[in-house]
C-alpha cells in the first residue's frame, strides 16, 4: 500500500511541476508550489508511518507553518502587482 500511496504522490508531484513551469501566471506557479510542498510533507508522512518513526514529525510541521507564511507572503505580493508576471525586457 506504501508503494501505491508514493505512485500517486510521485504523480501528483509531477502534475504541479508542470504547472510550475507552463503555469501562465505567478498565482498558478504559486499554487504549484504549494502544491509541491504538500507532496513532499504527504511523502515524508507516508514515510514515517510506514516505518514506525515520528523523528521527522516535528520538521513536518516546521516545514508546514514555512510553506504557510510563504504562501501568504507570495499572496500579498501577487496583490501588490495584480498577478502580472513581468519578463525582462517587457514594457509595462
Amino acid at each position: 500500500m506504501t508503494v501505491v500511496t508514493m505512485l500517486v504522490l510521485a504523480a501528483a508531484a509531477a502534475a504541479y511541476l508542470v504547472r510550475l513551469v507552463r503555469g501562465p501566471g505567478l498565482s498558478e506557479r504559486v499554487i504549484a508550489l504549494d502544491g509541491l510542498i504538500v507532496v513532499g510533507i504527504s511523502a515524508v508522512a507516508v514515510h514515517a508511518m510506514s516505518t514506525g518513526q515520528g523523528a521527522f514529525l516535528p520538521v513536518l510541521v516546521v516545514i508546514t507553518l514555512v510553506g504557510f507564511v510563504a504562501t501568504a507572503a507570495a499572496a500579498r505580493f501577487i496583490e501588490r502587482t495584480d498577478g502580472v508576471d513581468q519578463r525582462p525586457g517587457d514594457a509595462r
